[in-house]
């Protein structure tokens, strides 16, 4: 299947041309570090491209303090990670071998350099794609949490961390692993933990914290101000920060949980067009956020916007979960649905234990060996049984209409028909869940003849209903009945499908009234509507005209 990032280990070494080393020593100056010194440490900001011109760096293991890999850094190679791109932090120690010679160039000039010189650009995006790539192969960084399976809170770390493709390692609670882990860094054994490195140790851990660590939660200026707010990291709003950037704008993309949304826990996307073997809707978007942080793009994660307003100049505000405020002259909504909460005793008690609204490989882990049951008939629930059946000992979709005709593709469903480890049961419900700290068992209904059972499972996965995120608009725009955002307003030049009743605010993807409830369409919506935000954005701030 289609992933992000070579293999660095076949990727061949393509060093950049003189002409780019030139430019680089152009924009930036020589620096030289001893033998023994750290250029970057986990947690750093990485406010700096590091060319080596001579000399040897080594990645180093921030839990013991030796060389972490074999290989080290040489001569016509670069220091460096994804984290660049967005100003976030190191994720590993890098330390020079001997005396060693490199030139630096300031982020920004950095960035600056890349996107005149796009040939420079793609050699060091796709070296930073591919390291990255194998940290996540390989469960390699800085982040370790210890007790996953046991502990609810470093479980949501590990979900927060898996969705935003962020590297870690879980240590299994009393594994040989954990217990040297913790010897290392001063901690009680036996005792779940989220470690990054050995000197932080998180207390009571959450996604905001991890995020805080390694730069993913940028701080703002009080109500500072950018061109477009895009509210949603779905395909539509990354669409829009691709675009956006790409035009000029100054985009900021707020998303409250992980880049790619609801589609990024689609574990295998076939029918998007140019990926013939499917992708994973989390690398899909990953792409995407990549590329839009290219053309300058920031993002801010996990941030959720609980109020918007308007204000007296025509421009925007909105409002943080943390009290945060930001300015933008347009709003592009993109907050996508949520699957809704079925109305059954005890859900909130095991959500995150048992009960699960995305199936991704952390997910998977967790089924191993039982049976999983997944509730719904859409395409995200038909994938979702496919991949789990890998793990599961079987697969058991429910569905409360009497076919899959109306709600899911023809080749998804009748793969799942073929698939002897799936089982799907039309006419049936969950009406009751069972278990003490972790969903043990559940009763399914027919609901044609009332007749119940009971089913030991440990993984319950719901992916029905479609409920819009369109709280935070406070009013502003008008909604259908059921939530979703309207638009096409707007007259002559400012007439646009994507407009909503309020000028300046538009609506893209599946939070749009009639949108079409897909990947591809979301992407196209995304994109499209950056054009009318730049005309919308020139026309009401002509002195501060962009591009």
């Amino acid at each position: 299947m289609e992933t992000i990032g070579a293999d660095l280990r076949q990727m061949q070494r393509i060093p950049l041309a003189p002409a780019h080393v030139d430019a680089l020593r152009a924009a930036g100056k020589v620096a030289t570090y001893p033998a023994g010194t750290f250029l970057a440490r986990p947690g750093e900001r990485v406010e700096r491209f590091v060319y080596v011109e001579e000399g040897e760096i080594e990645v180093v293991n921030a839990y013991t303090n030796e060389r972490h890999f074999p290989s080290t850094l040489g001569p016509t190679q670069f220091m460096g990670e994804i984290a660049f791109l967005y100003g976030g932090a190191w994720s590993l120690p890098m330390r020079a071998v001997q005396d060693t010679r490199v030139i630096e160039v300031p982020r920004e000039a950095m960035l600056t350099l890349m996107a005149q010189i796009p040939e420079m650009s793609d050699i060091i995006i796709t070296v930073f794609s591919a390291r990255r790539r194998r940290q996540l192969d390989e469960r390699d960084g800085v982040l370790r949490l210890i007790g996953e399976d046991e502990d609810r809170n470093v479980r949501r770390i590990a979900e927060f961390a898996s969705r935003n493709r962020i590297p870690y390692s879980s240590l299994a609670l009393g594994s040989p692993e954990a217990e040297a882990t913790a010897r290392n860094c001063s901690l009680q054994s036996g005792v779940p933990a989220v470690i990054f490195g050995r000197n932080v140790v998180l207390s009571d851990p959450t996604p905001e914290k991890v995020a805080r660590l390694l730069g993913l939660n940028l701080d703002f200026r009080d109500d500072e101000v950018f061109d477009v707010l895009i509210v949603g990291g779905g395909p539509a709003g990354v669409a829009a920060g691709v675009y956006a950037g790409a035009e000029g704008l100054c985009a900021l993309v707020v998303e409250d949980i992980a880049v790619g949304g609801q589609a990024g826990t689609s574990s295998r996307i076939e029918n998007y067009m140019g990926f013939p073997t499917g992708i994973s809707g989390a690398d899909l978007l990953w792409r995407g956020a990549i590329q839009a942080m290219k053309f300058g793009t920031r993002f801010a994660m996990p941030r959720r916007v609980v109020f918007l307003e308007r204000l007296g100049d025509g421009s925007f505000c909105v409002t943080f979960d943390n009290e945060q405020r930001v300015r933008g002259k347009a709003v592009v909504v993109s907050t996508g649905v949520q699957y809704r909460r079925l109305p059954l005793d005890r859900l909130t008690d095991f959500e995150g234990a048992g009960i699960y609204y995305a199936a991704t490989e952390i997910e998977a882990r967790y089924c191993k060996g039982t049976e999983a049951v997944i509730i719904g008939g859409g395409n995200s629930a038909g994938q979702a049984a496919m991949f789990l059946s890998r793990s599961a000992s079987c697969v058991r979709v429910l569905v409360r209409g009497e076919s899959l005709a109306a709600s899911m593709s023809s080749y998804l469903s009748s793969r799942l028909a073929a698939d002897p480890g799936i089982t799907i049961e039309y006419n049936a419900e969950v009406s009751a869940l069972k278990g003490a700290d972790h969903l043990e068992a559940l009763t399914i209904r027919n609901t044609k003849t009332g007749a119940s059972r009971v089913i030991d499972t440990r993984a319950l996965f719901i992916m029905v209903g479609a409920a819009p995120n369109t709280e935070w608009l406070s009013g502003l725009v008008k909604l259908d009945k059921n939530g979703f955002v309207i638009t096409g307003f707007g007259e002559g030049a400012a007439a646009s499908p994507f407009a909503t009743s309020m000028p300046g605010v538009f609506a893209v993807g599946d939070v749009r009234a009639g949108s079409v409830k897909r990947v591809a369409s979301s992407v196209g919506e995304g994109s499209v509507v950056i054009s009318k935000v730049w005309e919308f954005v020139n026309s009401a701030w002509p002195e501060k005209r962009v591009r």
